[in-house]
């Protein structure tokens, strides 16, 4: 009967020391449908700072003022210590690992954070970002893809270096055609001199260790006085892989994320072969994923998946789709590439007022290469990301769940995306890009996955010609109204928000089509 008291005094006092906690008290707070032999994890609150007055913090990201959106910028330093982990037993392909601490290693690294200045604003969730690596260097991908429906929801952000290469540089990912990583201490070396990072077998607990300190601070709050009632885990692309492997591997196991956002992950992680991220890798043992990777179904708080045609069949993702239920939503976005000219360029930029929302084909160069083809240039992956993030936050605040999406119809075979006769993608989630086309939109081109290009990633634009055009629409008229019907049908079905279709018509109404 004193068994809860005991327990009390060892949580704080123990910090990291797992094994000793969990043979004391075990837990019985695990949430619910997680698996009874799993006790839930916990993380010793980071040593917190504010980052040194040396420089500016740096992040690929916008590049626009925080000022007129009444939104600050803030940059800390923290620190302990992380464990690695090895798996009890076999990673199936249903996510449902079981895993055990292994090493553990001292740590430093930083999370920026974007919040309303004044606390009224905010509207109680966090966005807690894996900062994305793909480029050898820390992007805030996902900020850049729906910043504008987290500024004016009033929104935080927080993006966390928890991966080594964005602290301490190397060699870049596979695909990646830079010599060195652009890493923090290269671009900032007397801001960043101090971080340091032990690896990416560590990368798991590092970034738990954030939403720890965010969540539960101690001396300092990196949010300030803002009260949080919800925090979200997002990453996309590379992050997307590492937030897989998280999901299955520890979700069930902490409380500290209310829900996921999973975007555009990959089937196949080129540099380690499997569907996710590795659990683990060398210097310590190397763990790879299977080669088809599902979410778990008892992971007990809600998860979206958002994917591209990209991300479907030429990063193999299709091997590994599942069925909606009731903590999760898989989104495919037809029509969509897993980059495009919205997250290489205009989105860098884009303050919300609908400059972004144009279709055009005379971009052809990524941030690293020339392109053979006009690359993807419809920012259909940003509006959707909006509705997505929107319907997911409305979920774990109402608990209103996201409607359910059709798939992207693939061929007998599974080696082919469907598409009309103009070209494009049947199926999937659709958007007036698709449903009042003024041009072929694909996840897919002629290039292929190698050590130097990216552009396979970067999907295809080819405008429709004047006499296409004319025989769809009778007038400049009859398009902004095939554009409008479109569009609210997709707002009717919740994967566009209304203040984006009023962009996407604007833009329709400054065209010339046809």
């Amino acid at each position: 009967m004193f068994r809860p008291c005991i327990c009390a005094a060892l949580r704080p006092a123990l910090g990291l020391a797992l094994p000793l906690y969990l043979a004391a008290c075990g837990s019985s707070t695990a949430p619910e449908g997680s698996v009874p032999a799993q006790s839930l994890l916990l993380y010793a609150n980071p040593s917190v700072a504010a980052a040194p007055n040396i420089g500016k913090p740096f992040v690929a990201g916008t590049t626009f003022s925080f000022t007129p959106f009444n939104y600050q910028e803030q940059e800390y330093f923290y620190s302990g210590v992380a464990h690695s982990y090895v798996n009890d037993a076999a990673l199936d392909q249903d996510g449902r690992w079981q895993v055990s601490v292994a090493d553990s290693a001292d740590y430093k690294t930083r999370m920026l954070v974007y919040r309303p200045v004044d606390p009224a604003m905010f509207n109680g969730t966090v966005i807690v970002e894996w900062l994305n690596v793909t480029g050898g260097v820390d992007t805030a991908a996902e900020w850049v893809t729906m910043h504008t429906e987290l500024l004016r929801r009033g929104y935080a952000w927080v993006g966390i270096s928890a991966q080594q290469i964005g602290v301490e540089g190397g060699t870049p990912p596979l695909g990646t055609p830079l010599p060195i990583a652009i890493s923090l201490k290269l671009i900032n070396p007397l801001r960043y001199a101090s971080l340091s990072h032990p690896g990416d077998s560590f990368s798991y607990d590092i970034y738990a260790q954030a939403a720890q300190a965010i969540r539960h601070p101690q001396d300092l709050a990196p949010l300030g006085e803002l009260q949080i009632a919800r925090v979200i885990a997002a990453g996309q692309s590379q992050s997307a892989a590492r937030l897989t492997t998280f999901v299955n591997a520890f979700g069930p196991r902490t409380t500290l994320f209310d829900g996921y956002f999973v975007d555009s992950r990959l089937g196949y992680v080129a540099d380690f072969g499997g569907a996710s991220a590795p659990l683990s890798q060398a210097p310590q043992s190397v763990i790879n994923t299977p080669q088809v990777v599902r979410f778990r179904t008892d992971l007990g708080r809600p998860l979206l998946n958002q994917q591209t045609e990209t991300d479907l069949l030429m990063l193999d993702a299709y091997h590994s789709r599942q069925s909606d239920h009731s903590q999760f939503r898989l989104w495919e976005i037809a029509g969509a590439a897993h980059a495009d000219t919205y997250i290489s360029k205009d989105g860098f930029s884009d303050t919300g007022d609908g400059s972004a929302a144009t279709v055009y084909e005379t971009r052809k160069n990524t941030p690293f290469s020339s392109c053979p083809e006009p690359i993807n240039s419809a920012p259909q992956h940003h509006f959707i990301a909006n509705a997505a993030i929107h319907a997911l936050n409305t979920w774990l605040a109402e608990g209103k769940a996201p409607p359910s999406a059709p798939r992207l119809s693939v061929n007998a075979a599974g080696d082919a995306i469907l598409r009309d006769a103009h070209g494009n993608a049947l199926g999937g989630i659709r958007s007036p890009y698709l449903d009042a086309p003024t041009a072929v939109l694909s996840g897919e081109n002629s290039s292929v996955m190698s050590d130097s290009s990216i552009c396979f990633l970067y999907g295809l634009t080819q405008l429709l010609d004047t006499a296409t055009l004319q025989s769809l629409y009778a007038d400049h008229d009859a398009y902004v109204a095939a554009v409008t019907a479109a569009g609210q049908d997709a707002v009717n079905q919740g994967f566009l928000l209304s203040e984006d279709l009023q962009l996407i018509i604007l833009a329709a109404q400054q065209s010339g089509v046809p």
